[in-house]
């Protein structure tokens, strides 16, 4: 894991946004952290500025995820950063993809409901689409693999819900197919677990979203702030699927 501190100042288918305009989709189916293992590195050590990435996931921004009572705690924290991000991923020309959860009839996020729709606008484009998924990892059964490829990415950075399950599942797969992962840590959140008993008490939201990002090993790069994150156009051609096994480390 790359800690990196804080500077100062498909099958065609169809999405459904806040707004309920419907649109083609592609589918197939507040702590710094500290150092990770291996890094070296002390607490709050300066890591250098982040380089740029190609594209933006944001990872099951939902209504049933980040609106109403039923939100994260978190929600609001992580829908502004996720504005701040999405808005210079579009001025830098990078791919954006928002993944969107298809529940289970009965669920919250069951298709077409109002707890699917994603929460913030999409501008469809070649540059920015919606990928459909029926389970955590959004490179499973998915277009996400081929269309990151084809835009010629290298790097991209995640945000979202739900930092164990979903950020991290897709953030793992990411990692496993050689892109390199900036990952905010005031951009992704999650529920807070509950207690079980005879195993232990329950566990704040923020201590889960810490240990997922912990759980992610060396080679993820954790910022402390999503303002850190910068992008850039990518090349197609040039993106991590056509080299595989070439990745540079850190």
């Amino acid at each position: 894991m790359v800690i990196m501190t804080a500077t100062e100042p498909a099958t065609a288918g169809t999405a459904q946004t806040e707004t309920g305009t419907e649109i083609e989709t592609a589918s197939d189916a507040g702590t710094a952290p500290g150092p990770g293992p291996g890094t070296g590195s002390a607490p709050g050590a300066p890591a250098g500025p982040v380089r740029p990435v190609e594209a933006l996931l944001l990872v099951d921004l939902q209504s049933a995820f980040v609106a109403g009572g039923e939100a994260v705690p978190d929600a609001a924290r992580v829908l502004d950063r996720s504005r701040a991000l999405l808005a210079r991923a579009r001025a830098a020309g990078a791919l954006v993809v928002h993944l969107q959860n298809d529940g289970a009839p009965g669920t919250v996020d069951e298709p077409h409901t109002p707890g699917w729709r994603l929460h913030l606008p999409v501008a469809p484009g070649p540059r920015e689409t919606v990928v459909r998924k029926t389970g955590d990892d959004g490179f499973d059964g998915t277009p996400l693999g081929a269309l990151l490829t084809d835009a010629g990415v290298e790097a991209l950075t995640l945000c979202g819900v739900l930092s164990e399950m979903c950020v991290s599942a897709t953030a793992r797969t990411a990692l496993a197919r050689d892109f390199r992962v900036v990952l905010p840590h005031d951009a992704h959140a999650t529920y807070d677990v509950p207690a079980a008993p005879g195993i232990g008490e329950s566990v704040p939201a923020a201590l889960a979203s810490r240990a997922a990002e912990w759980a992610l090993g060396d080679d993820v790069e954790i910022v402390a702030r999503a303002a850190e994150v910068t992008f850039t156009a990518a090349r197609p051609g040039c993106g991590t699927g056509s080299r595989a096994g070439s990745r540079t480390e850190r």
